[in-house]
């Protein structure tokens, strides 16, 4: 999964940055309020963690310009602003969510997991598509009815990419946003290389090759 974090603060944002990554979330960092609408305009992004105040373009106008462009983007406020009014206001406007600093880390991750679910649609926390089932918390697959395999990062975010849209082909280059964001340097067989690594996992049948297309999981196992 893709998020695009738009924080001025260095110390927050690099602690952000890295805790997302982490969590196996493909992360884009920027510090100016100037920079947003060219940065969702050109790149597509699962998530927005959005700071209120920016230099530059603030972030209710980035959030007020996002949503009269009918971008549904998921936009999650961090802020340090804490009136109930601050909160209406940012949620009236096409917040998501809004969490206020200071934050623990873990709770922001919960919260972009809950994002998440009602953005597909998914009451449970858990990604599945009868046969493998993904759980976010822990980083691990459940292939029915017993096996368990832990995921590393980059394997996680592929498969997650993959069961978020079970049935949908996902070229090359979409899986490497879901995977690597800004500045990390991607080789030209990396992609290949995760598969190779879920299929000894996962078996050799579960992700399908569409040649020239892409990959996909099925939608029913």
């Amino acid at each position: 999964m893709r998020v695009l974090l738009i924080e001025d603060d260095l110390m927050v944002g690099e602690s952000l940055q890295e805790g997302l990554r982490d969590a196996a979330y493909a992360v884009d960092w920027i510090r100016s309020g100037n920079l947003a609408i060219p940065a969702f305009t050109h790149e597509q992004y699962d998530l927005l963690l959005l700071d209120i105040g920016l230099p530059g373009k603030d972030g209710i106008s980035i959030l007020t310009t996002l949503r009269a462009m009918r971008n549904p983007l998921p936009v999650i406020v961090i802020t340090a602003r804490d009136a109930i009014e601050d909160r209406i206001r940012g949620l009236d406007l096409g917040a998501d969510d809004y969490i206020v600093k200071p934050f623990e880390l873990s709770e922001l991750m919960a919260r972009v997991r809950a994002v998440m679910r009602r953005k597909t649609g998914e009451g449970m926390p858990l990604l599945s598509n009868g046969s493998l089932t993904l759980n976010p918390m822990t980083h691990e697959v459940l292939i029915e009815p017993d096996i368990c395999h832990a995921l590393s990062k980059r394997e996680y975010a592929l498969l997650e990419a993959l069961l978020i849209r079970p049935g949908a082909i996902l070229s090359r280059s979409e899986l490497e946003t879901k995977v690597y964001g800004w500045g990390e340097e991607v080789e030209s067989n990396a992609i290949e290389f995760l598969l190779h690594s879920l299929r000894k996992k996962l078996g050799n049948t579960t992700i399908k090759n569409i040649r020239g297309v892409g990959w996909m999981i099925s939608k029913n196992g």
